[in-house]
């Protein structure tokens, strides 16, 4: 895997640039915050995003793979604001699940998700190499 970060710009803080990578391509679905029994534990948006991100590192253990395996991520969440507001303890519960990989990443605000409770969902490309 290697981090694409082009000559003169800026380092990105939280995420990469772009990533190349060759090997098995793992897609993980959009996974919300609730946990594998599909109930929701919480209402917080960083209880609900952690429980999101353990949901993502649980299907890509099944595939032999883990976090330092992902080369892109897309979250959707239903509020920038908070989002923004709380950068500090989403990059601490970020960490704790994730350690410190960052691929490449696209965030975006939605009006809503299918499942109504839910406040962020992430969806995940890894590649395991051959």
């Amino acid at each position: 895997m290697k981090f694409l970060q082009p000559p003169g710009w800026a380092t990105p803080k939280g995420y990469a640039n772009g990533v190349a990578a060759r090997g098995t391509l793992v897609f993980v679905g959009g996974q919300i915050g609730w946990n594998g029994a599909q109930q929701f534990e919480s209402d917080d948006f960083i209880a609900q995003t952690e429980q999101a991100l353990a949901n993502i590192a649980a299907v890509l253990k099944e595939a032999g793979a883990g976090p330092e395996h992902m080369v892109r991520m897309t979250w959707y969440v239903v509020d920038r604001v908070e989002y923004v507001r709380r950068l500090k303890e989403l990059g601490e519960a970020y960490r704790r699940v994730m350690g410190r990989h960052f691929p490449a990443m696209t965030c975006v605000e939605v009006s809503g998700l299918v499942e109504d409770r839910a406040k962020v969902e992430i969806e995940v490309t890894a590649v395991v190499p051959d």
